[in-house]
């Protein structure tokens, strides 16, 4: 058997590892007989050097391989995954969720907390009182046959390896891989069991991933992965170049996604909804054509049975659905964010937005951090708006522990005023798979 530094610096001179070669690594790691500073080592190597596909393919199979994985063959009809990379203001999975569900398929939905400048799903959710992200496994199965879906948080049985692999690249600077974070994904993605996957892959200033061709090798390779494991996928590469409606924070989050599914809400988000939901739709097979599947989504979110499938989802997991109706957010306080000059309103670091939210006590700094579910902002003003000075551009929601100066301080940083307009940016570049 190779010994593990030889592995090492066999990546490190850039040469291709085999399945058994990195199933010793990830399993070492794993067990202890790889010790930190090895598996460190690794990880920068194949941030140096990268992994071909094939090696890609290997981890995600070692990875998934580390843990226990789903069975959803006890629900009945199609089952279909829904995964973003992460984003500010994302809110999708409050809409696409129930949306989905409404039109017969089956979404069993894994989700995870929010950290620095992104929320988290089940955070968001979890400032309706009452809302149990966890299930028991027959509970799960019990509420995706008879409400079609669910929300739930991630056991820690699923994919150990990723948890652990997950926390020392963050601790040494081996995050941004390509292969890394796709392996990452997909495996915990498949592991979740569904028949299919739709992943939603964000670029811009708000996203973790900057650079348009950087997204797109990560769209490819994931979709390529899901193929070679029978699992069809689908990759939507989406604008994040400002945030997605106009709401950043809990509370405020799940305000929005009410008001889209009861027919209203933010354009931008309800048309990515209905884009992120046709994809789901037609690989479902229930619908053939992307026309077809938007006319069937757009009925539902008009008629009100999206909405009433939130409430169904809400109630399952021991929500109180008495406050959806008449929802309130109720902040320490509030102040306005104003324009100081005539012009157009441009986002040039949306990430700083996410931040501002966190100062304002939306987010948390540590895992274990507290967070303030009716704290954050909302845009007044979208990017390429006519503002004059003096205008309301973002409403903040003060909470509990806010720093008001910090938080102003990166919204400065965040926007600025154009004298001239600003060209209209796509809200979605392209779908491969």
């Amino acid at each position: 058997m190779p010994r593990v530094a030889e592995i090492i610096a066999k990546k490190k001179a850039g040469r291709s590892l085999s399945a058994r070669e990195i199933e010793i690594i990830i399993n070492g790691y794993l067990d202890g007989s790889v010790t930190e500073g090895q598996m460190a080592a690794w990880l920068m190597a194949v941030c140096w050097q990268g992994l071909n596909k094939e090696e890609t393919l290997s981890l995600t199979e070692a990875m998934l391989a580390s843990g226990e994985t789903v069975d959803l063959t006890s629900i009945d009809g199609p089952k279909v995954d829904k995964h973003s990379t992460g984003g500010v203001g994302d809110k999708l999975s409050l809409v696409v969720v129930p949306l989905v569900a409404s039109a017969g398929v089956k979404v069993p939905k894994m989700s995870g907390r929010g950290l620095g400048h992104t929320g988290g799903t089940l955070d968001k959710l979890s400032s309706i009182p009452g809302f149990s992200t966890e299930l028991t496994p027959a509970r799960f199965i019990e509420v995706m046959n008879t409400v079609g879906a669910a929300i739930i948080s991630q056991s820690a049985k699923l994919v150990p390896a990723d948890k652990k692999i997950y926390a020392l690249r963050d601790q040494t600077a081996t995050v941004a891989s390509i292969p890394l974070i796709a392996s990452s994904i997909m495996s915990k993605k498949l592991a979740a069991g569904a028949d299919a996957i739709v992943l939603d892959v964000k670029v811009g200033s708000g996203a973790f991933i900057k650079d348009i061709t950087e997204a797109r090798r990560l769209a490819e390779l994931m979709v390529w992965l899901g193929k070679q494991m029978s699992r069809p996928t689908k990759a939507v590469l989406t604008n994040m170049e400002q945030p997605l409606g106009r709401a950043i924070g809990n509370a405020l989050e799940v305000d929005e996604a009410l008001k889209v599914l009861k027919g209203a809400g933010p354009g931008d988000l309800r048309r990515l909804s209905i884009a992120i939901g046709r994809e789901m739709l037609t690989l479902s097979g229930l619908v053939d054509a992307v026309e077809a599947a938007e006319q069937v989504l757009e009925s539902l979110l008009e008629n009100g049975q999206a909405y009433n499938k939130f409430k169904e989802i809400v109630k399952a997991q021991n929500g109180d659905i008495t406050v959806l109706d008449d929802w309130r957010v109720e902040p320490v306080n509030r102040e306005a964010y104003k324009a100081k000059a005539d012009g157009y309103l441009k986002f040039i670091n949306t990430e700083l937005l996410g931040y501002a939210a966190l100062e304002l006590g939306a987010g948390r700094r540590s895992v274990a951090g507290d967070i303030d579910y009716d704290a954050g902002l909302v845009m007044a003003k979208k990017a390429g708006e006519v503002v004059s000075k003096g205008d309301i551009l973002i409403d903040l929601y003060i909470g509990h522990g806010a720093d008001l100066k910090k938080a102003t301080a990166y919204i400065d940083k965040a926007i600025e005023i154009n004298l001239e307009p600003l060209p209209e940016e796509p809200l979605i570049y392209e779908v491969i798979g």
